[in-house]
């Protein structure tokens, strides 16, 4: 279990960060899921709303975004107890690893983490518009201070767990990020 230094004071967005090694083989280790790829234009939502741009706004919980870097072994899992829908984004160096989409009250999983150190972003907000790759409504733009490290060996594999609202006794601090500089 990893530890981080506790949440000194209000931050905009508490979260609790969770990090485990647990054997490759456990009964509550998945097996890693194939890359998704994603359409240029994604089905109907359930709610019918459109964004500007014409392309669907709401895309399923847990739809992968993004899958620049995959193909690992960790996992993550990210509870969303917000009243706004989010998108996570892992960063690695200069490079987006991978983004998913985590509707409002809700938690998705990605099986497929490669080993490395991320940073994570994340993003919340209403109307998300697919051709942008952003909220257009309501948005907010935040990223945890700590990075997250993966690590797989041939019995162990890294699972960490994020939850993006604020948590009573929470170990992780985020910090606002200027629009223009979240990872796309």
């Amino acid at each position: 279990m990893a530890l981080l230094r506790p949440l000194a004071g209000a931050a905009l967005t508490s979260a609790l960060l969770v990090g485990a090694a647990t054997p490759a083989d456990a009964a509550s280790v998945t097996a890693p899921a194939a890359p998704i790829a994603v359409p240029a234009v994604a089905a109907a939502p359930a709610s019918g709303a459109l964004s500007p741009a014409g392309t669907t706004a709401r895309p399923a919980n847990g739809r992968i975004l993004y899958a620049g870097i995959s193909g690992g072994q960790g996992t993550l899992k990210i509870k969303n107890g917000t009243s706004k829908d989010a998108v996570v984004t892992l960063v690695r160096g200069r490079s987006k690893a991978i983004s998913v989409y985590v509707r409002a009250r809700s938690r998705a999983v990605v099986d497929d983490v490669r080993d490395g150190t991320y940073r994570i972003y994340f993003t919340t907000g209403y109307r998300f518009s697919i051709s942008r790759g952003r909220f257009t409504s309501g948005a907010s733009y935040q990223r945890f201070d700590d990075r997250l490290r993966y690590t797989t060996t041939s019995s162990t594999s890294t699972i960490w767990t994020l939850t993006l609202n604020p948590v009573r006794g929470g170990n992780a601090s985020t910090s606002g990020v200027n629009p223009n500089d979240f990872p796309v």
